[in-house]
């Protein structure tokens, strides 16, 4: 297959007017010869700046360099001793602004398509049925892991690997967290992938415990005072969503894209086949920029609406993935940017109506850097939509927190815990992920998850002093 070293080798995808219509995987990823392709354009840099972009830092060169070889099976077993969830990685990881930001091919032409890669040798290794060892010997200590998402399958996977034995406690009736409940099919098949990657970490000796609400079935106190816990790792997430305080948002038909996202992804509302009520609407504003207002946006789009992206700054500040924005544009989503929702109209029966917004332009930037976005006067206007979807981000639950004693959180209800390794104010308890930082991406929950392992592992060990 002839290449131009300084472009990618295309990936194929559905075409958007088709895929627009259906929740099947929009990217169809590499076969082996078009891997192998671009794994060929790796530059093998003897100090590879690709590896310190990634917050599990992954051998990147030396599983590109197995995919290159033809050596698929090992180039999985390579990024398996770094990350848990490789195909989840590949496909849902900002690699852009990460390791493929660093790769110093990049500098000249277009950066490896790392995340396409790794992407490949996962799918590759379940297509294969390959899974990961158990290890052979078990240190006799116990860990709780509060949470079954990315931070906590993460730190559940690791601890295994060392020989703990992990015991992983899940509220919903289904392990995975927000790979299963807020990323959508199209982006992240749940059978295929989820499950799969689950059944990984299962298979390292990991027991999952789901439809526990640790704060209410049982406490962190009680796992480690009543049921012998050494040590508990808090990766709960932040499942609490946030609003606006407009007038009019407690009507029929404004909803919190978690809520949405959950009932279609978990509860299966797109598949005709569960009875699942969701109000898909028929003109639908979602409101926000990030990757969560996508997933919401293209979701509504694919259950039949007619919907707008409202944002209040311009198309430079969304900060979702370029990736997402160029594929929502694609299927046909329309940006209302530069736009601030004022109020929710609501009708006689208290049902959406639409919603009042005012047009913004971008002053000085603001603590984050971003310039600050102020309301033009006189540019008001009614956009008319039926369903208003928030997706403005999300806060921890403060369930666990307020029931375990000792254990500090700062003012935005988020735990207190120690970057490095994840040590929080109560000692044998760590935490990491969105329960500590607020809503982030799943690698940096991922991130979290194994530097905790390693902080759990110094503790149980005795390497803390």
């Amino acid at each position: 297959m002839e290449i131009d070293v300084l472009k990618r080798v295309p990936v194929r995808e559905q075409d958007p007017e088709v895929r627009a219509k259906n929740f099947e995987e929009v990217c169809y990823g590499y076969n082996k010869e078009e891997a192998m392709a671009e794994a060929s354009r790796c530059l093998k840099c003897k100090n590879p700046r690709c590896v310190t972009g990634c917050p599990v830092m992954i051998d990147i060169p030396g599983f590109i360099k197995e995919i290159q070889e033809g050596n698929i099976e090992q180039a999985y077993r390579v990024i398996s001793n770094y990350s848990s969830l490789p195909a989840v990685c590949g496909r849902v990881c900002p690699q852009e602004s990460q390791c493929e930001a660093k790769c110093v091919r990049g500098i000249k032409g277009e950066p490896v398509s790392i995340g396409k890669l790794e992407r490949f040798a996962a799918d590759t290794a379940i297509e294969s049925g390959v899974r990961p060892v158990p290890p052979a010997q078990r240190k006799g200590k116990k860990v709780a892991v509060i949470g079954s998402g990315p931070a906590g399958l993460t730190c559940a996977g690791d601890l295994a690997r060392m020989g703990y034995d992990v015991h992983v406690f899940e509220a919903l009736h289904e392990p995975g967290g927000v790979l299963v409940y807020g990323i959508p099919e199209f982006r992240l098949p749940k059978e295929k992938v989820v499950r799969h990657e689950i059944e990984n970490v299962k298979a390292l000796g990991v027991t999952i415990e789901t439809n526990v609400v640790v704060g209410k079935s049982v406490t962190v106190d009680e796992l480690m005072e009543e049921e012998g816990f050494d040590a508990v790792f808090i990766g709960s997430g932040a499942g609490l969503p946030r609003f606006m305080g407009i007038p009019g948002e407690n009507a029929n038909g404004v909803f919190s894209a978690n809520e949405y996202l959950t009932r279609s992804n978990l509860m299966k509302a797109f598949d005709e086949s569960y009875d699942t009520p969701i109000a898909a609407g028929k003109k639908v504003a979602v409101v926000g920029g990030g990757n969560v207002a996508m997933d919401a946006a293209r979701t509504a789009l694919r259950l039949g609406a007619e919907v707008y992206i409202v944002y209040r700054r311009s198309e430079k500040e969304l900060p979702a993935r370029a990736e997402e924005v160029h594929h929502a544009k694609e299927e046909g989503i329309i940006f209302k940017l530069l736009t601030n929702p004022k109020q929710v109209l609501v009708d006689e029966r208290g049902w959406v109506k639409g919603i009042e917004c005012i047009g913004m332009e971008l002053g000085e930037p603001d603590a984050s850097g971003r310039r600050r976005p102020v309301e033009k006067p006189g540019s008001e206007f009614v956009l008319d939509v039926d369903t208003v979807i928030m997706a403005l981000g999300t806060s921890p639950n403060p369930l666990i927190s307020s029931t375990t004693k000792g254990l500090e959180v700062n003012s935005h209800k988020c735990i207190v815990a120690e970057e490095e390794f994840g040590r929080t104010t109560k000692e044998g308890v760590f935490a990491g992920g969105d329960a500590v930082t607020g809503a982030a991406t799943v690698i940096l929950a991922m991130g979290a998850g194994k530097a905790a392992a390693k902080g759990i592992d110094n503790y149980l060990s005795g390497k803390e002093q």
